[in-house]
């Protein structure tokens, strides 16, 4: 059987970004910052035109979901422990087991997530450019759509997204 795909992986599809991990013991790191950089691969069936899907129509997509998440605070909104909530002054509050933390609400993002590993914040991207493409671009044959989130090189979390 044959397959087709493009792979993006250009300089400029990154995100800077604070948070922390939650261990499956209970602890957490300290608030920090990564500089995470982004490769999406898009498999599907090849047009009549000799195309998966134009790189053109792809970037564009993948740049806006990396600059929605630039320069924010991401928060883990499912994780069972974590608790959050805007405040009327314009403030987030977090708490995790007894830390808390306050920052300016248009500076966090809380994610639909449970924890904010390079895991989660692929499969956040890939699931939201799957949906943005199918919103978009209509019916797209897509098969496959893999995205890579490495947060320092060679260190990456892998999501895989199927049909069917």
């Amino acid at each position: 059987m044959e397959s087709w795909s493009i792979l993006i992986a250009k300089e400029y599809l990154k995100f800077s970004c604070a948070h922390f991990l939650i261990f499956p013991d209970g602890s957490k790191e300290r608030l920090h910052g990564h500089n995470y950089h982004v490769v999406c691969e898009v498999d599907g069936a090849l047009s009549a035109q000799g195309l998966v899907i134009d790189f053109i129509q792809v970037k564009p997509v993948i740049r806006a979901l990396c600059d929605r998440l630039d320069e924010h605070w991401l928060v883990p909104g499912q994780h069972p422990e974590l608790r959050w909530a805007q405040r009327e002054d314009g403030h987030t509050e977090v708490e995790y087991r007894g830390c808390r933390y306050l920052a300016p609400s248009d500076e966090v993002i809380v994610l639909p997530i449970s924890n904010t590993s390079a895991e989660n914040l692929a499969a956040w991207i890939g699931r939201e450019l799957f949906a943005t493409m199918r919103e978009r671009f209509g019916v797209v044959s897509v098969r496959r759509i893999r995205v890579e989130v490495s947060e320092t090189p060679g260190q990456a979390g892998v999501y895989t997204f199927s049909e069917g």
